[in-house]
């Protein structure tokens, strides 16, 4: 075994344990809601999420063929790697993928236990520019393309993290003022059951559209990799065994539930209702959905929150927690410069330790010990499928404006 093939081993390694982590984070973007409602039992609802987030998966390709060169140049136009990064059987690359992607692994699990749901694609794209910028300068990122079409960090990034929840909040908004408006009269307890099966069809549309965006994005950093070390040569499509890894990976993290983080978007933004529940989780695969078949790597736990916030807003007499809300756009906004930060260190630690296998090493050893650090500090005040539903009790709970007493 060559030095780039342990590697390329160990990228394609950490690439998978982005993508379950992703699970995992993301698993809340569908069923928080429908968890918080009493729609779906907790093991129920990442059950089903896990399986269509594996059906997901296999629908397109589409976002995993432009996921790396969207955002940094080490990519030629046409999807291989740049000539420079090849040297050294393509190593260079191999140990830049490798720090972005422990940049955004360290991401996703320290906001995992502080139960924050920040982007799990920005963190990816976030350890990406910073080992760029470490390995190659600030003319390593692509800021925003040759200017004929959306593009870059700011056209493929930035521009739809700003829109989408605006986007979706208002969709929710306006699908649950119409919601109670047109429920005027009829009794709770029919418009509740009615609503709680609408939301498991609308929450399993929201994880099949989860599954076909996230997990190309780990589908194409792979086949990059392979690209880079000589394995594979198709820059237009995808070998089936990343195909069926990534989304092995993704729907596994997702079963094993990122409870935290679904706690605080069923139970810490707004007290959520069926109707509610319905409305939020049809805007946000309105808008994933609509984000896959353009192409835009969207980040799907920016579309939820936006969509439960929008619902809270849209319902008559709900409380909506804006500090917590608040907590939540702060993740946001530092999530690209931190996780920038991580992968930049990654890179650097590699640097020092002459590159190679060595450094490539060490760099996972380091994954590994803050990775059991936090799961660690998570055990001392676990989260699971039997507390999820707990009072939130950063805030007095609203009291409930049932469906059909709007006025």
């Amino acid at each position: 075994m060559t030095e780039t093939s342990v590697i390329l081993a160990l990228v394609v390694v950490t690439a998978l344990g982005f993508d379950f982590t992703n699970g995992f984070h993301d698993t809340a973007n569908a069923m928080a809601t429908s968890i918080a409602t009493r729609a779906l039992r907790p093991k129920v609802a990442v059950a089903l999420s896990g399986i269509l987030n594996l059906v997901g998966a296999f629908l397109s390709v589409e976002v995993a063929l432009t996921v790396t060169n969207a955002v940094v140049k080490i990519q030629n136009s046409n999807g291989t790697p740049r000539p420079e990064l090849l040297v050294d059987d393509g190593s260079a690359l191999l140990l830049i993928v490798l720090a972005g992607l422990v940049g955004g692994i360290v991401w996703n699990l320290l906001t995992w236990l502080l139960g924050l749901p920040s982007s799990s694609s920005h963190a990816l794209f976030g350890g990406l520019i910073g080992a760029s910028i470490a390995g190659l300068g600030w003319a390593g990122v692509n800021w925003t393309g040759d200017g004929s079409k959306l593009d870059g960090v700011i056209g493929k990034v930035i521009l739809p993290a700003l829109m989408s929840p605006v986007i979706a909040g208002v969709v929710a908004a306006t699908g649950t003022w119409l919601i109670y408006r047109l429920t005027v009269g009829v009794a709770q307890r029919f418009t509740d059951n009615g609503f709680r099966w609408g939301q498991i069809g609308s929450a399993s549309l929201v994880s099949l559209a989860h599954g076909t965006n996230d997990a190309q994005k780990t589908m194409g950093v792979i086949t990059l990799a392979l690209i880079a070390a000589g394995d594979w040569t198709d820059t237009k499509s995808i070998p089936f065994w990343v195909k069926a890894s990534c989304a092995l990976a993704i729907a596994l993290g997702t079963y094993l539930g990122g409870w935290r983080i679904i706690r605080t978007l069923g139970m810490g933004l707004v007290e959520i209702a069926p109707p509610q529940g319905l409305a939020a989780e049809s805007a946000a695969a309105a808008v994933i959905l609509s984000s896959s078949h353009l192409g835009f790597a969207l980040s799907t736990t920016h579309v939820a929150t936006g969509s439960i916030l929008g619902s809270g807003v849209g319902r008559p007499g709900a409380q909506v927690r804006w500090r917590v809300a608040g907590r939540m756009v702060a993740a946001w906004l530092i999530t690209l410069p931190a996780a920038a930060a991580v992968g930049a260190l990654m890179w650097w630690v590699t640097e020092v330790l002459g590159g190679g296998m060595v450094g490539a090493i060490a760099v996972v050893v380091i994954l590994v010990a803050l990775a059991l650090g936090m799961w660690l500090r998570s055990r001392r005040a676990p989260v699971d499928h039997t507390n999820v539903n707990d009072e939130w009790e950063a805030a007095p709970a609203a009291d409930r404006v049932p469906a059909g007493t709007a006025s």
